[in-house]
This record gives C-alpha cells, sequence and structure tokens, in this order.
C-alpha cells in the first residue's frame, strides 16, 4: 500500500489541516472537528484496486461529518465499507445510529448525511474501508439503505470472508500485476455484495450477472482507469479486453448508450466534481479539463455547457458560493 498520509512527518500545528485535505482527496469529503487539534495523530495507506479502494486507517479521536451542502458541492457517489479494527466508533446515518466495535463492518452512502465519531477518551481508531462506486453493487438502492450505519458481523459467515480478504490485500499488493489488482477489485465488489445480500435476506434477487454484464462491467472499470490517456476510445478498449469492436458496441447499444458517449459523460463527471472542489481552484479550468481527457478548451466548453446548462467557469464559481 502507498502511504498517503503520516502525521509523524509534519510539524504539530499542520498534521489536523492536512488530514482534511489527505481525507478529502483519498476519501469523501468531510467536515471534521478535532477535540485536540494540537496532538492529532494520524496515517493512511491507500492501495486502488481499478474502480475500488482499500485504506488502511488510523486516527485519533474526531467528529466527522458529511453535510448536504458537502453533498451537493460535490458527490463521488461511491458505497464505503469500513472494518473496525480497534476502538470504538458511533456512526449516524438514514435515521440510524449504533455503536461499533472492533471485528464489525459498516456500511456508509456518500449521498446521504452522515455522522461519525471516535470518543474523546478512547486511544486511536484503525480501520480498513473499502470503496466503490455505487453503480457496481447489482443491489437495488433503496434495499441497501436499511443496511447503512447497521453493525454487520465481520467474525463469521460471509462477513468474515470479506474481512480477511479486505485486511490481507496489502500484504500481497506488491507482488501483482496491474491486471491482478484490477481482478481483486472486482472480487472485493462482490464480497461486499455478498455481505449486504446476506444481511438483507434477498440473494434471489440478486440480478442474474451474465457473462456480457460481467464484462461490460470490468470495461466501465477500465475506462474509469484511463480516463486520462487522450487514446481512449472504442479501438484501444476492444484491444485491452481481447473482443472485436463489432461485439464492444453491441454491449454498449444494449446498455442504452454507446462507447464515445459513455466515456464523454465519465470524463464530464470528473471534470465537474473537481471544478466544485475547493482544495483544487489553484488549478485553471483548462488544466482540470486536459487532465480528464479534453485537450482542446473549446470542445470542453461546448460539451460542459450541453451536459450541465452552464459554462464551466458558471458552475464552478456557483457551487464555490454555495460551500459553506
Amino acid at each position: 500500500m502507498e502511504v498517503v498520509f503520516d502525521s509523524a512527518a509534519l510539524p504539530v500545528r499542520d498534521r489536523a489541516e492536512a488530514w482534511v485535505r489527505t481525507t478529502a482527496q483519498a476519501l469523501v469529503t468531510t467536515k471534521l472537528t478535532f477535540p485536540h487539534p494540537g496532538g492529532f495523530r494520524g496515517r493512511l495507506r491507500a492501495m486502488p484496486l481499478g474502480p475500488a479502494q482499500v485504506s488502511e486507517m488510523a486516527y485519533a479521536p474526531l467528529l466527522s461529518q458529511r453535510t448536504p451542502a458537502l453533498i451537493r458541492r460535490s458527490d463521488p457517489e461511491q458505497y464505503q465499507l469500513a472494518l473496525i479494527r480497534r476502538g470504538h466508533q458511533g456512526i449516524e446515518q438514514n435515521r440510524t445510529r449504533a455503536l461499533l466495535g472492533p471485528g464489525e463492518l459498516v456500511l456508509y452512502d456518500s449521498s446521504r448525511p452522515f455522522d461519525a465519531l471516535v470518543d474523546t477518551g478512547q486511544a486511536d481508531s484503525e480501520s480498513v474501508v473499502l470503496q466503490f462506486p455505487k453503480r457496481l453493487l447489482p443491489l437495488p438502492e433503496r434495499k441497501v439503505a436499511r443496511l447503512l450505519a447497521v453493525p454487520l458481523p465481520g467474525t463469521e459467515g460471509v462477513g468474515r470472508l470479506c474481512a480477511q480478504f479486505m485486511t490481507s490485500l496489502a500484504d500481497e499488493h506488491l507482488r501483482c500485476t496491474p491486471r491482478d489488482v484490477l481482478r481483486m477489485g472486482h472480487t472485493a465488489v462482490d464480497l461486499a455484495t455478498a455481505v449486504l445480500a446476506h444481511h438483507l435476506d434477498d440473494e434471489a434477487a440478486l440480478p442474474a450477472r451474465s457473462p456480457q454484464h460481467v464484462l461490460f462491467l470490468r470495461i466501465a472499470a477500465f475506462i474509469d482507469q484511463h480516463l486520462p490517456a487522450a487514446d481512449l476510445g472504442p479501438a484501444t478498449i476492444a484491444s485491452a479486453q481481447r473482443i472485436s469492436l463489432r461485439y464492444l458496441h453491441r454491449i454498449f447499444q444494449q446498455h442504452g448508450t454507446s462507447v464515445s458517449a459513455y466515456i464523454k459523460d465519465r470524463r464530464l463527471d470528473r471534470c465537474r466534481r473537481d471544478l466544485a472542489d475547493p482544495h483544487l481552484h489553484h488549478l485553471t479550468i483548462q488544466a482540470i479539463a486536459a487532465r480528464w481527457g479534453f485537450p482542446r478548451p473549446a470542445e470542453f466548453s461546448r460539451a460542459f455547457r450541453a451536459a450541465v446548462g452552464m459554462p464551466p467557469s458558471h458552475y464552478r464559481a456557483l457551487t464555490h458560493r454555495r460551500a459553506p
């Protein structure tokens, strides 16, 4: 795993603010309150898994709040499945409140407000977090919402298998090829799906995942992973997946879109997220567009206006004015 943050490497006065920036970029933007900012300690290691990511965290007591204003400003539309390894954490989301201890799993939704608290009287808390796009979970969102902030056992059955997989990923990460890593990402999401389906007692309602549907998800993950690449297109994707161009186009037609339209929509989503992020205010609109595959400013401006209904400069100004 890559060490994204280690408070020991920073001056004491800068640690809390740096943790805010790091978690916003590596996880999701939250409002953080520190009972003892001067004594804050934290460490975060991250392992990308294609469209998913596993993060290992240890941090001192704090209050983390995902507010409606932050959601309006930027929402990656992700689920986060957290395994508590040390300490106790309180969580409230979707009108459900729970106190979690070591060995328990809990699900968060980035599109809904939540409050998470590590008590000020405790030692550092440790957890492992699997995050992945909500579109990859083949379960109805309205049913999944019933499990938000609900303690799920990670010491028995399918929960234990999922927890063990999450904690053991770091041990073999450096020995894996990029293709291995992508496959492990799909395995992690499949295990998370099995855990949630088990607790919903709804495995029978799990949509049948035909080989073609699985291939579509893998292609979508490949596209997300290579969005900045200038040569990303149908020919590149078909070659990487070892399928014909005709078959690739047919798969996307059956999902109601085209390959090119899907790529453009995903790139615009990333641009919209970055434009709304105040931590990226130092980047020009042209730089943000270029980093997500729009090298020509005029072309990006037309595409953004058509998708969002306003120029990128207006969207950026509007979202920053709404920020608290």
